[in-house]
Protein backbone atom coordinates (compact mmCIF):
# COMPACT_ATOMS: atom_id res chain seq x y z
CA UNK A 1 0.00 0.00 0.00
CA UNK A 2 1.28 2.69 -0.90
CA UNK A 3 0.06 6.40 1.11
CA UNK A 4 0.74 10.45 0.54
CA UNK A 5 -0.39 13.18 2.29
CA UNK A 6 0.65 16.66 1.10
CA UNK A 7 -0.64 20.31 1.86
CA UNK A 8 -0.71 23.73 0.64
CA UNK A 9 -1.91 26.95 2.60
CA UNK A 10 -4.37 28.99 0.24
CA UNK A 11 -5.20 32.85 0.21
CA UNK A 12 -8.65 32.08 -0.59
CA UNK A 13 -11.54 30.61 1.30
CA UNK A 14 -12.72 27.19 1.66
CA UNK A 15 -15.48 27.71 -0.51
CA UNK A 16 -13.53 29.23 -3.35
CA UNK A 17 -10.77 26.69 -2.99
CA UNK A 18 -13.22 23.54 -3.11
CA UNK A 19 -14.93 25.44 -6.10
CA UNK A 20 -11.53 25.41 -8.00
CA UNK A 21 -10.19 21.98 -6.68
CA UNK A 22 -13.45 20.36 -8.21
CA UNK A 23 -14.55 22.01 -11.41
CA UNK A 24 -14.18 19.13 -13.77
CA UNK A 25 -14.93 20.96 -16.65
CA UNK A 26 -12.34 23.36 -16.28
CA UNK A 27 -9.33 21.26 -14.97
CA UNK A 28 -7.62 21.29 -18.65
CA UNK A 29 -5.69 24.36 -18.56
CA UNK A 30 -5.92 24.97 -14.98
CA UNK A 31 -4.22 21.94 -13.94
CA UNK A 32 -0.65 21.64 -16.31
CA UNK A 33 -0.57 17.72 -16.11
CA UNK A 34 -3.98 16.97 -17.40
CA UNK A 35 -4.53 17.46 -20.61
CA UNK A 36 -7.57 15.76 -21.92
CA UNK A 37 -10.74 15.37 -19.09
CA UNK A 38 -14.24 14.18 -20.52
CA UNK A 39 -17.07 14.28 -17.65
CA UNK A 40 -18.48 11.48 -18.42
CA UNK A 41 -22.00 12.06 -16.50
CA UNK A 42 -24.29 14.88 -17.16
CA UNK A 43 -25.42 17.34 -15.16
CA UNK A 44 -23.34 19.49 -12.15
CA UNK A 45 -20.42 17.53 -10.18
CA UNK A 46 -21.50 15.06 -7.01
CA UNK A 47 -21.35 11.90 -5.50
CA UNK A 48 -21.18 9.44 -8.72
CA UNK A 49 -20.30 11.78 -11.21
CA UNK A 50 -17.89 9.67 -13.56
CA UNK A 51 -14.91 11.40 -15.81
CA UNK A 52 -11.98 10.48 -17.76
CA UNK A 53 -8.88 11.99 -17.37
CA UNK A 54 -5.73 11.85 -18.89
CA UNK A 55 -2.30 12.95 -17.73
CA UNK A 56 0.94 13.37 -18.39
CA UNK A 57 2.74 11.26 -15.68
CA UNK A 58 6.92 10.85 -15.89
CA UNK A 59 6.84 11.52 -19.58
CA UNK A 60 3.78 9.24 -20.40
CA UNK A 61 0.32 10.05 -20.96
CA UNK A 62 -2.12 7.72 -18.75
CA UNK A 63 -5.75 7.48 -18.90
CA UNK A 64 -7.79 6.07 -15.70
CA UNK A 65 -11.71 6.36 -15.69
CA UNK A 66 -12.61 7.48 -12.02
CA UNK A 67 -15.54 9.01 -10.04
CA UNK A 68 -16.56 10.99 -7.14
CA UNK A 69 -16.92 9.03 -4.21
CA UNK A 70 -17.57 11.22 -1.86
CA UNK A 71 -18.73 15.31 -2.01
CA UNK A 72 -19.47 17.70 0.95
CA UNK A 73 -18.64 21.57 -0.04
CA UNK A 74 -17.02 23.01 1.05
CA UNK A 75 -14.79 20.85 2.94
CA UNK A 76 -14.41 17.55 0.94
CA UNK A 77 -14.25 15.46 -2.08
CA UNK A 78 -12.79 12.06 -2.98
CA UNK A 79 -12.40 10.42 -6.09
CA UNK A 80 -11.10 7.17 -7.12
CA UNK A 81 -10.91 3.90 -9.15
CA UNK A 82 -10.38 0.26 -9.35
CA UNK A 83 -7.98 -0.40 -12.47
CA UNK A 84 -5.17 -2.79 -12.86
CA UNK A 85 -5.58 -4.66 -9.69
CA UNK A 86 -5.28 -1.34 -7.62
CA UNK A 87 -8.02 0.48 -5.55
CA UNK A 88 -6.93 4.37 -5.89
CA UNK A 89 -8.43 7.35 -3.41
CA UNK A 90 -7.84 10.69 -3.56
CA UNK A 91 -9.12 12.87 -0.78
CA UNK A 92 -9.06 16.33 -0.58
CA UNK A 93 -9.71 18.28 2.43
CA UNK A 94 -10.40 22.06 2.47
CA UNK A 95 -10.16 23.03 5.97
CA UNK A 96 -9.97 27.18 7.46
CA UNK A 97 -7.12 28.63 8.18
CA UNK A 98 -6.40 32.09 9.35
CA UNK A 99 -7.79 34.10 6.14
CA UNK A 100 -7.87 31.34 4.05
CA UNK A 101 -7.14 27.86 3.89
CA UNK A 102 -5.62 24.67 4.64
CA UNK A 103 -6.06 22.44 1.18
CA UNK A 104 -4.49 19.02 1.66
CA UNK A 105 -4.13 15.92 -0.50
CA UNK A 106 -4.77 12.48 0.91
CA UNK A 107 -3.51 9.43 -1.68
CA UNK A 108 -3.70 5.89 -1.29
CA UNK A 109 -2.89 3.28 -3.67
CA UNK A 110 -3.97 -0.39 -2.67
CA UNK A 111 -2.72 -3.69 -4.41
CA UNK A 112 -6.16 -5.81 -4.50
CA UNK A 113 -4.46 -8.71 -6.42
CA UNK A 114 -1.23 -10.36 -5.46
CA UNK A 115 0.96 -9.05 -8.37
CA UNK A 116 -0.29 -5.34 -8.10
CA UNK A 117 0.98 -5.62 -4.09
CA UNK A 118 4.24 -6.53 -5.70
CA UNK A 119 4.29 -4.22 -8.26
CA UNK A 120 3.56 -1.81 -5.54
CA UNK A 121 6.73 -2.43 -3.62
CA UNK A 122 8.57 -1.91 -6.31
CA UNK A 123 7.26 1.31 -7.11
CA UNK A 124 7.91 2.58 -3.40
CA UNK A 125 10.88 4.80 -4.46
CA UNK A 126 8.93 6.43 -7.11
CA UNK A 127 6.64 7.55 -4.49
CA UNK A 128 8.90 11.14 -3.83
CA UNK A 129 8.49 12.02 -7.43
CA UNK A 130 4.92 11.47 -7.82
CA UNK A 131 4.23 13.25 -4.55
CA UNK A 132 6.65 16.07 -6.77
CA UNK A 133 4.18 16.22 -9.24
CA UNK A 134 1.19 16.06 -7.41
CA UNK A 135 2.42 18.95 -5.27
CA UNK A 136 2.48 21.04 -8.66
CA UNK A 137 -1.15 19.93 -9.46
CA UNK A 138 -2.10 21.61 -5.73
CA UNK A 139 0.69 24.74 -6.56
CA UNK A 140 -1.93 24.82 -9.92
CA UNK A 141 -5.36 25.01 -7.87
CA UNK A 142 -3.58 27.30 -5.54
CA UNK A 143 -2.59 29.42 -7.85
CA UNK A 144 -6.24 29.80 -9.35
CA UNK A 145 -7.55 30.37 -6.03
CA UNK A 146 -5.70 33.16 -5.48
CA UNK A 147 -6.38 34.99 -9.23
CA UNK A 148 -2.56 34.35 -9.75
CA UNK A 149 -3.15 31.83 -13.11
CA UNK A 150 -2.77 33.30 -16.41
Amino acid sequence: MLEMNIHRDVKATPARTFAVASDLHAAVGRIRAITKLEVLTPGPVRVGTRFRETRRMFGRDATEEMEILEFDPPRSFVMGCDNHGCRYRTRFLFTPSGAGTRMEMQFRAEGLTFFARLMGKLMKPFAKKMMTECGKDLDDIVAHAEGRAS
